[in-house]
């Protein structure tokens, strides 16, 4: 949720502040530089140590750039370079604290319920996730952005009393130390295994072709005019459409083919993206941006539970920090790319292209990854994690 908040409100008071598209792809290209550079090691780090330590360190640096973010901006400084470095920071810990986040699942839930407890664990996070950008339009409109970064502050604290309650079953103490070799061991699994490549590469070209969040207080603005509130509105629109999502996935059998429904989801995913950027009435803008966050909410779950599951845990931080290193690929560049391409030519062209991007990437990894369309749940992780000298690279 604190995360989700920052996005918000670090995107308004830029543009608020400058009025410049390009540099809300500058914001983007500055939380994926920390994820480019280190995301790798991250991930060697949370199979080596303590991943629920990792987790505390990581967020309570977090926890400082949001105090130093909350200082200023109550200050009434507007010095970009400031929000800038803040969120550098930011990103430069989320790289450590998530891989050792997420590989946490499997040291607190039997391995029976491994499975069903990934569906229910991804969904619930992407529930808090879809409140964060609904929460901070809402702080802006009501009282700018100090109190968003007030409450960022509050969210990160909790965060990290919580995360201290946690006690592991096993599986927590060192188990190697961070090496070249390890590093590589983790991309020779994931080039190694089609399922969980494809599923990578598709959500992160979607992202970076779909992703029209970026731009959305120049739409609220210059295109829609409905200001702050109608900002607010817009994200709380794409957070609804995902929170009624999750709530249903909650309660509804679990997918059985999670690579197909994947497919199915990007597809409503860049129709609804051509369709906003379309759009010039505010009711139909809210309904795209709806079904944007009902595709996306069941993308991301079908993601989390196919990389998870075919992962075995001795890796499981390695992959998920390449995974990680796709997601930050997908939401920072797409970010860069929707804010460059909108100051280049308008902001409709790049959401609608974008969009249509989507489309093709759709097609072209649905037609060259055929085993992530077939796969199924039910096979379990390899005990043996080292990719089979038999075993070809993945094509794309």
């Amino acid at each position: 949720m604190a995360a989700m908040l920052l996005n918000a409100a670090v995107f308004w008071q830029v543009y608020d502040i400058t009025g410049s598209k390009w540099q809300l792809g500058v914001i983007g290209l500055v939380r994926f530089i920390p994820s480019l550079g280190l995301s790798l090691v991250a991930g060697a780090a949370a199979d080596s140590y303590n991943r629920r330590k990792l987790a505390i360190v990581a967020q309570t640096v977090q926890l400082g750039a949001a105090a130093v973010l909350m200082a200023v901006t109550l200050g009434g400084s507007e010095d970009v370079l400031v929000i800038y470095a803040c969120v550098f920071v930011f990103a430069l810990a989320a790289t450590f604290e998530s891989p050792a986040r997420s590989a946490l699942l499997p040291q607190l839930v039997t391995k029976e319920t491994f499975g069903n407890a990934i569906v229910v664990s991804g969904t619930f996070q992407q529930l808090s996730f879809v409140t964060g950008p609904a929460l901070g339009g809402l702080l802006i409109a009501i009282s700018g952005v100090g109190l968003a970064y007030v409450v960022l502050a509050g969210l990160m604290a909790g965060s990290i009393v919580l995360l201290a309650l946690l006690r592991p079953e096993d599986g927590d103490a060192p188990r190697r130390s961070v090496s070249v070799e390890g590093i590589l061991e983790g991309i020779r699994f994931v080039r190694g295994r089609q399922v969980i490549l494809g599923a990578m590469t598709l959500d992160m070209f979607a992202v970076i072709f779909g992703g029209a969040t970026a731009l959305l207080p120049v739409f609220a603005r210059d295109i829609l005019d409905v200001g702050s509130v109608g900002y607010g509105l817009l994200l709380g629109a794409i957070d609804g459409g995902a929170f009624v999502m999750s709530i249903a996935m909650v309660f509804v059998p679990p997918s059985r083919r999670p690579g197909r429904t994947l497919l199915f989801a990007v597809l409503a995913f860049g129709l609804s993206t051509v369709l906003f950027g379309l759009s010039r009435n505010f009711a139909l803008s809210l309904i795209a941006c709806t079904l944007i966050g009902m595709s996306d909410e069941v993308s991301v779950v079908m993601r989390q539970t196919t990389i998870q599951l075919a992962t075995p845990d001795a890796l499981r931080g390695r992959v998920t920090s390449v995974n990680m290193l796709f997601i930050g690929a997908s939401n920072q560049l797409g970010a860069v790319e929707s804010g460059f391409v909108a100051a280049l030519t308008t902001a409709t062209f790049a959401v609608v292209s974008g969009g249509l991007g989507c489309l093709a990437v759709l097609g072209t990894v649905a037609a060259a990854m055929p085993e992530m369309r077939r796969y199924r749940i039910g096979r379990a992780p390899m005990e043996e994690h080292e990719v089979p000298e038999s075993a070809p690279p993945a094509a794309v």
